[in-house]
């Protein structure tokens, strides 16, 4: 049940972040759900072992490149829900990350997390 509800917070968050960034598209909600599910998946499993493998880049970048990782999980998930979800420029990948976890976290704090 608390994975399901964190999905649907995290897909409302993908929905006003999509829709605040101008590069971004979403076909609709029931692909911001998929691309949720997909990108807290690929989070899950892949996200570690890149920040792992990629630790002394991080380190030597002050954290900077901890970015790029967020970014290549942003467009890793859009390749996957390819024809619901788009990514047109790196910065709006960019941006659509750091906004995805500040409305995340907003979301997440006002459902009582």
């Amino acid at each position: 049940m608390n994975f399901l509800v964190n999905i649907l917070i995290s897909a409302f968050a993908v929905a006003v972040s999509a829709f605040l960034i101008p590069g971004i598209k979403v076909a609709g909600f029931f692909e911001a759900i998929i691309f949720a599910v997909v990108l807290a998946l690929l989070n899950r499993i892949l996200k570690p072992m890149l920040v792992i493998l990629t630790l002394p880049i991080t380190f030597l970048t002050l954290g900077i490149f901890y970015l790029i990782i967020n970014v290549l999980m942003v467009y890793m998930a859009a390749w996957i829900v390819s024809p619901g979800f788009e990514v047109n420029s790196f910065l709006s990948a960019l941006l659509f990350s750091i906004v995805l976890s500040i409305v995340n976290s907003i979301l997440d704090s006002m459902a009582g997390k």
